[in-house]
């Protein structure tokens, strides 16, 4: 339900007030006192550029500060009354709404920020003393957000998780667009990083063959992060939005929900999440575990593949290439094989008593869940060299990858740049030449940024 009046200005905005629906709405006068304090705190600025990215749904830029700068008078204030919170916008973009009215998915992810956001400040507070020093206790606290969320489950694994880049060309998206339908048409639900790009091409292939199928439960889950979100605003298509307090946070809830993952070309965001999961994969632990992985793109990709494989062989080594499969321009074929996967991962999770809606079994170290702080001194220190066990390399070649996604679209990482200069990245001089390569490629294919000039955050040295 929504209030609305309109103000006057340069970009057109809009006033209103808007009432929640569904868990948001039923909640004691404790919890909306607790609610309230938590975004009227400190966290207030953080829920206003979450918000505002939700706002601005579908915006071509990724410039994280383009959208403050063209609505700096937007506020959010989160009210009590009788019955619950209501959601005061002030200088809200325009299009936002339709005759006066919020769009319904809009209106509901932006009750997502809320949610999400105030969980976070209220649950994950030092006051509540939270166990977020240990393996364990961190896995709890992903597993409580999206519980809370009601991202998870109890159903038939079905969820397959997209990875890739917001900045790809037509080429690609059309691709991803054609992988989803093909997912689409054999039941398998998406989740992605929720922006656009490979982010919003499977769930509008998937939309279309759910819709072929009579599907109406559909799920197109978007996970992101408060640094990432203003730079990938949620695509339209998104109808489970649930922002983690941070990537690593994010990066386990991707591989705790998903039953099998698709990775499509990308920039320095996806080679993380490569690692990370590579990372994840080549431990002793999780040596039997069925994980379906697979990188795919049209023909034209293929070379981009090719070198992703080759720098792979040259950091990690031979066994990472056991465990993920590469498929170009067929994809029905990734569609099948992923099909075959998920169930692969059924037939584990019953023989090992586990739930489908949270992989438990996965084995996650703390050192690929300690947030990582890309200074230019942690920067600098990571160590990359040869001789080190393929997972902890993975590790820390995730968090060089982390830091330029940081320079490249986080506001705190810009700004970093801006006064001190390019990260120093130093390492084995073999994998130097490789990751400069990879990442000139990046600049010249223009993975890194979606307009504009690309001015590198790093600099590699031997």
């Amino acid at each position: 339900m929504t209030e609305t009046s309109r103000a006057s200005r340069a970009m057109p905005v809009v006033n209103a007030r808007i009432y929640p629906r569904g868990g948001l709405d039923v909640l004691s006068r404790e919890e909306v006192a607790r609610l309230k304090d938590a975004t009227h705190g400190g966290m207030h600025d953080l829920l206003r550029r979450c918000a505002l990215a939700v706002l601005t749904s579908g915006s071509a830029s990724d410039d994280p500060r383009a959208a403050q700068e063209l609505y700096s008078d937007f506020d959010i204030q989160v009210l009590q009354r009788d019955r619950g919170i209501r959601i005061e916008l002030v200088n809200a973009p325009a299009m936002a709404f339709v005759d006066g009215r919020i769009i319904t998915g809009i209106a509901e992810l932006l009750f997502a920020v809320v949610r999400d956001l105030a969980y976070t400040a209220i649950e994950l507070g030092p006051e509540y003393a939270v166990d977020l020093e240990s393996s364990a206790g961190i896995t709890d606290a992903v597993f409580g957000l999206l519980r809370n969320a009601r991202i998870l489950r109890p159903a038939d694994p079905n969820l397959v998780v997209c990875w890739g880049g917001h900045s790809i060309n037509r080429d690609e998206y059309d691709y991803t667009k054609l992988v989803g339908y093909e997912l689409g048409l054999r039941g398998l639900d998406i989740c992605t990083g929720c922006g656009p790009g490979a982010m919003k091409g499977p769930m509008k292939g998937a939309a279309v063959a759910h819709a072929k199928q009579r599907l109406d439960r559909s799920r197109y889950i978007g996970v992101t992060e408060p640094g990432i979100i203003a730079a990938e605003s949620p695509n339209p298509i998104v109808n489970h939005l649930v922002i983690m307090p941070d990537i690593e946070k994010r990066l386990e809830a991707f591989v705790r929900i998903g039953h099998g993952i698709i990775v499509f070309p990308g920039g320095v965001g996806t080679a993380e999440e490569i690692l990370y999961l590579l990372g994840l994969l080549l431990r002793e632990e999780n040596a039997a575990l069925p994980f379906p992985l697979i990188l795919t793109g049209p023909t034209a990709s293929a070379p981009y593949f090719e070198q992703i494989d080759r720098f792979l062989r040259l950091t990690l080594g031979e066994a990472a290439t056991s465990r993920y499969e590469i498929i170009i321009a067929e994809p029905d074929k990734v569609a099948r094989r992923m099909a075959e996967g998920v169930e692969r991962v059924r037939e584990h999770r019953l023989a090992q008593q586990d739930a489908f809606f949270f992989n438990w079994s996965l084995h996650v170290p703390l050192e690929f869940q300690q947030p990582f702080v890309p200074t230019h001194e942690a920067m600098a220190a990571l160590d990359l060299h040869h001789g080190r066990k393929p997972h902890q390399l993975a590790a820390d070649l995730r968090r060089a990858f982390s830091g330029i996604v940081a320079g490249n679209v986080k506001e705190d990482g810009m700004r970093r740049v801006e006064e001190f200069g390019p990260f120093q990245i130093h390492g084995d001089t073999d994998m130097m030449e490789a990751l400069d390569a990879l990442l000139r490629a990046f600049v010249q294919q223009r993975r890194m940024k979606i307009s504009g000039q690309y001015r590198p955050c790093y600099e590699v040295r031997a």
